[in-house]
């Protein structure tokens, strides 16, 4: 089976995803018997085009480059081709296997992305996503409309890019009671937090990652805490089995965290951290994001700049740290590919 995708936003992600895809497509078949093609973009900016027999990958990615429209695809002779249509029209009338949700993120609302994936499932297409709205505000509804529909909701990328902390929890940490999640999940934060202790102000540390491009010029997301919240909230929801709402975890930044703070922490061996948490004690959840200062002997606080990290307690195999990248180009492109050879196995098995 060939898989059509469609790709709903391309931006980094999706263009991460096709640069892959590209580089990868003889391994992916050889390895996984794994055959893709695009089949629809979609990008309330960049524009759209829709061919049902599959789009020049490449040539997406150099209209991108150029600063071109997608409208200005060129699909050769004798192919059927429709641009500008908007993402739901492109995720209901597409001939796409697999919708890609890529686009922006709004942790308030969940949407747009949210109503892109309902269609998706609702027309019997299985959705991989990046975006943490639907997933950290309707992970219940969409994963049972999956259900009744046959098809997949898939969202590793929305932790940790593609380093693979729901998968990991889900496949091989499978058997294990998980009793506690804590984690590292915002690198803007460890960035700042890791400069801070080399010596720099907040005020300085914040401004050399936002010439790094860790940090948006409006920081507040990371900084106070709320990228966390949602993945925070993503994690409680999926591995600890709880219904929570970002608005129900007490959340806290770093935005606060002086150089004295940072000196006391040294004084006392012990270490500045934003940590994610989800605990499970007597039967009840509790979870937080707040700045914490963490012993040197724990496995998180040996994570430096701008990297993620989760320890899972467990019953059978005690604490069980995975760290790696938790953004990126590619990073975040691979944890989407990773979902999709997943439902590829599906249709293995």
């Amino acid at each position: 089976m060939k898989f059509k995708l469609a790709l709903i936003g391309f931006g980094t992600v999706g263009q991460g995803l096709c640069e892959i895809l590209l580089s990868k497509k003889d391994s992916l078949k050889s390895k996984y018997d794994f055959e893709w093609e695009i089949v629809a973009v979609s990008d309330m900016l960049k524009g759209s085009v829709y061919c049902p027999d599959g789009l020049d990958v490449a040539q997406l990615l150099n209209l991108v480059k150029e600063g071109k429209s997608l409208n200005e695809y060129s699909p050769g002779e004798n192919r059927e081709l429709h641009t500008g249509w908007d993402a739901l029209n492109t995720v209901n009338n597409s001939n796409a296997d697999i919708v890609c949700e890529l686009s922006y993120t709004d942790i308030k609302t969940g949407q747009p992305a949210t109503d892109h994936c309902r269609a998706a499932l609702n027309s019997g297409k299985h959705v991989v996503t990046s975006n943490k709205g639907p997933a950290a505000l309707f992970y219940r509804e969409l994963e049972t409309l999956a259900k009744v529909n046959n098809v997949k909701f898939m969202i590793e990328g929305t932790v940790m890019s593609g380093t693979p902390v729901i998968n990991l929890a889900r496949n091989e940490l499978a058997g294990n009671e998980i009793s506690a999640i804590r984690g590292i999940l915002n690198g803007t934060t460890n960035y700042i937090l890791t400069k801070m202790e080399e010596g720099m102000s907040y005020k300085d540390a914040l401004k050399k990652a936002q010439e790094l491009g860790y940090a948006e010029a409006d920081p507040t997301a990371d900084v106070e805490g709320f990228d966390a919240l949602a993945k925070v909230t993503i994690l409680a929801n999926i591995l600890i089995d709880e219904n929570l709402k970002p608005s129900d975890i007490p959340c806290k930044g770093i935005s606060q965290i002086t150089s004295e703070d940072i000196a006391k922490a040294k004084s006392e061996n012990k270490k500045w951290k934003l940590i994610g948490e989800v605990k499970k004690e007597n039967g009840k959840v509790n979870a937080s994001v707040s700045p914490m200062m963490i012993d040197l002997s724990h496995p998180l606080a040996g994570v430096s700049g701008a990297v993620n990290a989760i320890t899972f307690s467990t019953d059978l195999l005690g604490d069980v740290t995975i760290t790696g990248a938790g953004a990126g180009k590619i990073e975040t492109g691979y944890s989407i590919l990773t979902d999709i050879l997943e439902i590829n196995r599906f249709y293995k098995e």
